[in-house]
């Protein structure tokens, strides 16, 4: 009987440790995705956060690097200690999985939280800082000298979003470019056109140029805050799944305490 006992105890084991395993496995995949997303938002829409005078979505993209290393770091020193069965390593292993766990509810929440918040009315604090700094960058920086990258953002903002102007397409009649000889007679960017062509924004008309009610401010800001959804539930549906992980340990933790060295 106590033969049966040992190797019940002995499959059991043998099944947690290919469960955790799979887990990290897929934990480890979890961490290079979180990675890649904030890789991809610094790669891919750095051009949007050069607008911004803050640096509070720059941070955010490095923090989503930073927790995609972390994670797969943390995936692989639980397979390490799953296969070793070492519990020292287990225990480190659990540390690091609530660690995770506990800072992904927590931004899952503040980020639900700020969305509320800031839904269903404009969030007064994130549409300042857009009204302050889009305008002005759009106003003074565009097509000058040494700011090309501002140019560049500001045409794919424009393109992209399908609109005109920080809060309206008759921003541009302030710009320092329209009233330069350089313009031409553009009284708004070719960008602003719905087909863009070279010296499009001559015509300033509804049916050749976006007239976006809240200009591209609405539009960035609806953007961001999409986001901030998203990463909040993907933060939450994760640590939900990490639940999973900690219990798996726990029992394996439990299974070799009880199995004879």
């Amino acid at each position: 009987m106590g033969a049966y006992d040992e190797k019940k105890e002995t499959c059991g084991t043998i099944c947690l440790k290919y469960l955790l395993f799979t887990f990290n496995f897929l934990f480890w995949l979890a961490g290079g995705a979180v990675m890649a997303v904030g890789i991809w938002t610094l790669v891919e829409k750095s051009d949007y956060i050069s607008l911004l005078s803050s640096s509070t979505y720059a941070a955010s993209a490095y923090i989503l690097v930073l927790a995609g290393v972390i994670v797969m770091v943390t995936g692989v020193l639980g397979c390490c200690a799953t296969f070793k069965e070492q519990r020292n390593l287990l225990r480190v292993y659990f540390v690091l999985l609530l660690c995770i766990f506990l800072l992904e509810i927590l931004a899952g929440v503040l980020a639900y939280i700020y969305y509320q918040q800031c839904s269903p009315f404009p969030c007064f604090q994130l549409n300042e800082e857009l009204k302050q700094n889009l305008r002005e960058t759009m106003v003074q920086k565009y097509m000058q000298e040494n700011e090309n990258h501002i140019t560049k953002a500001v045409d794919k903002l424009q393109q992209e979003f399908k609109c005109c102007g920080s809060n309206s397409s008759s921003d541009w009649a302030e710009s320092t470019w329209v009233r330069s000889s350089e313009a031409g007679r553009r009284v708004v960017p070719d960008s602003c056109c719905k087909t863009p062509t070279p010296n499009c924004g001559e015509r300033y008309h509804p049916s050749n140029i976006y007239k976006v009610e809240g200009g591209c401010i609405s539009k960035l800001e609806n953007f961001i805050l999409d986001h901030l959804r998203i990463i909040g539930a993907v933060g939450i549906g994760i640590a939900c799944v990490q639940i999973v992980g900690m219990v798996f340990t726990c029992c394996l933790y439990r299974n070799l305490k009880a199995e004879p060295y």
